[in-house]
């Protein structure tokens, strides 16, 4: 079927079949075979469900990093055989009237009993045999529970078990909840809700661009596959390497963002060119072949920025790295080859509704491709360039200053909801034993019972500790471990500048005066030691990525100041972003709980975000430069470009916003954190920094936008994103 051009629009001649890009070959033959290329989809999407489902996942959080401090303090401790090594949780008893009460006594002793014969249960210590285990009132006590594993290898449904255990000592005036990390997996909420808000959204969005329900549901359609497919591929891959347990969510969010979002670009040119009087077939070979390459291009820098963190060898953030660049690229994959299949089914229906609604905007004088408010809104930014360019900087410069004070970490019990157990753990034995109780310093030294007797005299009258106990011998006798007790918060900077000043000053005298070796570890100091590399790390990261970008975007455009233009605009919607997270998460607005921002969090934001970015860039810049060869004037060039892309990028920013804002209802801060910051970052990048930055900025470059140096012009290699016939 070949439909009648619609008068006013640019009619399309398809190429000649030898002259086809690989690109459009690859549509051609998913049109031709759409039933092979539907049945092949489903055909993976079933076995790898059926494989993941028979294994079962085996997600692992490790935040260890080789070399730190923290890790040899740890691995210290497991060679001589230190208690101190082993994972625990709390078993935290409250009584307004005092623990000392014989009936109290009898009930708790009997419930530690039943406790100390459960699975995954090492040993169970009393607080009736430990005066330290109860606070100076008597009304908070706990009882310690060692495992057998580590914290993250618990099963949720064993420590379910070990908490109703507990809760059968409860009365009414005896409160009993469960601390610990293990703990805090009880309060987790489950996913679900966020992505299908998301996903609603995004239907809504699509279907007021392509007025269709079919039109819609195609890029989510598109989406789905390619997002099931990968995590079922994720699942197994968790059995050979270390993935995250909260890396499914993240792929999903991004996933499901990415996805949508490439598919509407390849759609939205399929529909241009079937207003263009194209055949459904060369409409979507041509779309293929020009959307398709922005595409393309876009989800390489996304993959090459995420596999840049594996580089970095941040513990399970280098599997969680894997896994979203996996799935960006099987949605790259899922546009390129699923879509033009889904096309090839509903062409003809795409090809008269399409055409049927441009005839009628043309028949009421409208534009037939319309962007007519495009146009205005570019002249309107043309008229006045630097004022729109300064204010805009300006006001994102303003947002991005609080991440100034960004401040890295990890959220621990005291940042859960109040109703969770572990929450009231945590503030029942803040309460009992002071703030610093629940992120106690665990120091070890290998100089035996002379060097650990020093120690703990040393720290106890350490400004910023509470209290340090005797030393503890390992089981050989040849280490020895101090668990001191700051006066502030495991989050509190006072804190993180305790530790600083224990390791480089309190401890490294010490060791002169003693010649014994000593080492600050504990869960406190891993996190501090976590940010600490991430934030040293960051900025070789920041500048790879950046460079690479950079070459990929003069050899697309053959110019030297959009690709730094572009650059520089990617780093101040990053920027923002993270000031926006420091202002609402950090800072505490709207009412949330303060803490710190998820340390790995602004490096995984920052290579998503950049490669997002260089997706709208060169959807924009590639139709305002193929514009200018056309024309070969800038400011109709930057008007034109503007008016055929502006509604696409904004659609496509607005479903990215729906997708990762509908994480923010969800209950895990992480979670909060992440979509959050992404959808303030392509709020910024597609509506901010699209449509008025890069007119304004490339109004004020003019010709000059376009000039590249004849040397380095000959020495690239070229990369033709527009294609002319």
């Amino acid at each position: 079927m070949t439909t009648t051009p619609v008068r006013g629009a640019t009619p399309t001649a398809p190429p000649p079949p030898h002259g086809r890009s690989l690109l459009e070959r690859t549509a051609g033959f998913a049109q031709r075979h759409r039933w092979t290329a539907l049945l092949l989809w489903v055909v993976v999407l079933f076995a790898v469900w059926g494989g993941a489902s028979a294994v079962g996942d085996a997600y692992r959080d490790d935040f260890s990093l080789p070399g730190t401090e923290t890790q040899q303090a740890l691995q210290t401790m497991e060679e001589h055989g230190s208690a101190q090594a082993g994972d625990s949780l709390q078993i935290v008893l409250h009584d307004r009237q005092g623990l000392g009460d014989a009936a109290t006594r009898a009930r708790v002793t009997a419930m530690l009993g039943k406790v100390s014969g459960l699975p995954k249960v090492a040993q169970v210590r009393s607080p009736y045999d430990d005066r330290q285990a109860v606070s100076k009132d008597g009304t908070v006590g706990y009882a310690t529970v060692v495992l057998k594993g580590k914290s993250e290898d618990m099963a949720k449904a064993d420590t379910q078990r070990i908490y109703d255990t507990a809760r059968t000592a409860r009365t009414d005036a005896l409160g009993v909840e469960l601390g610990g990390d293990a703990a805090r997996k009880l309060g987790e909420a489950q996913g679900g809700a966020a992505e299908g808000i998301g996903m609603l959204a995004a239907l809504v969005i699509l279907g007021l661009m392509f007025g269709t329900v079919i039109a819609a549901g195609l890029p989510v359609i598109t989406a789905v596959f390619a997002v099931s497919s990968t995590l079922g591929v994720i699942i197994l891959l968790s059995h050979v390497f270390t993935i995250a347990s909260y890396t499914p969510y993240i792929m999903m969010l991004v996933g499901l963002g990415v996805g949508i979002d490439y598919a509407l670009l390849i759609f939205a040119r399929y529909r241009a060119e079937l207003v263009r009087g194209a055949s459904p077939e060369d409409a979507g070979r041509r779309a293929l072949d020009l959307a398709g390459r922005t595409v393309f291009f876009a989800g390489c820098t996304v993959i090459v920025a995420l596999l840049g963190l594996v580089a970095l060898g941040l513990g399970s953030l280098q599997g969680t790295a894997v896994a979203v660049a996996l799935t960006v690229l099987v949605t790259m994959l899922a546009s390129l080859t699923l879509l033009p299949a889904l096309l090839a089914l509903f062409g003809k229906r795409f090809a008269r509704q399409f055409t049927a609604k441009a005839a009628r905007r043309e028949a009421k004088g409208k534009p037939v491709e319309g962007g007519a408010r495009w146009r205005r809104w570019a002249g309107l930014v043309q008229r006045r360039p630097l004022v729109a360019l300064l204010l805009a900087v300006a006001a994102l410069g303003a947002l991005a200053a609080p991440a100034t004070d960004l401040r890295l970490g990890f959220a621990d019990a005291g940042n859960d909801p109040a109703k969770t157990t572990s929450r009231k753990a945590y503030d029942l034995l803040a309460d009992g034993f002071g703030p610093g109780f629940n992120g106690p310093l665990v120091v070890v030294t290998e100089g035996g019972a002379k060097a650990g007797a020093a120690l703990s005299q040393t720290l106890n009258t350490t400004h910023g500790l509470a209290a340090a106990t005797g030393p503890i011998p390992s089981r050989d006798g040849k280490v020895s471990t101090v668990i001191a007790f700051p006066t502030t918060s495991p989050q509190d900077e006072r804190t993180t500048r305790l530790v600083h000043t224990l390791r480089d000053d309190v401890l490294v005298k010490l060791r002169q005066r003693t010649g014994a070796h000593y080492l600050v570890g504990g869960s406190t100091t891993a996190v501090i030691d976590y940010a600490d590399t991430v934030s040293a790390r960051m900025p070789l990261f920041i500048a790879i990525v950046v460079g690479l970008s950079l070459l990929i975007l003069v050899m697309v455009f053959r110019s030297v100041l959009v690709p730094l233009k572009a650059a520089l605009l990617n780093l101040l919607s990053i920027g923002a972003a993270l000031g926006a997270m420091t202002l609402v998460f950090q800072k505490g607005m709207f009412g949330l709980e303060p803490g710190p921002i998820e340390a790995y969090l602004p490096i995984m934001i920052f290579a998503i975000v950049f490669g997002l970015s260089m997706d709208y860039e060169i959807f924009l810049v590639s139709r305002i430069r193929e514009e200018w060869n056309r024309t070969r004037d800038a400011s109709v060039a930057i008007r034109e470009g503007l008016a055929h892309t502006g509604s696409v990028v904004l659609a496509a920013g607005a479903i990215m916003v729906a997708v990762f804002g509908a994480f923010i209802l969800g209950g895990d801060r992480m979670l909060q954190q992440f979509g959050f910051g992404m959808a303030v970052a392509v709020f910024v990048d597609a509506v901010v920094i699209r449509c008025l930055i890069v007119p304004a900025a490339l109004q004020l470059m003019g010709r000059r936008a376009w000039w590249i140096p004849a040397g380095l012009d000959r020495i690239l290699p070229k990369v033709d994103i527009e294609k002319h016939d």
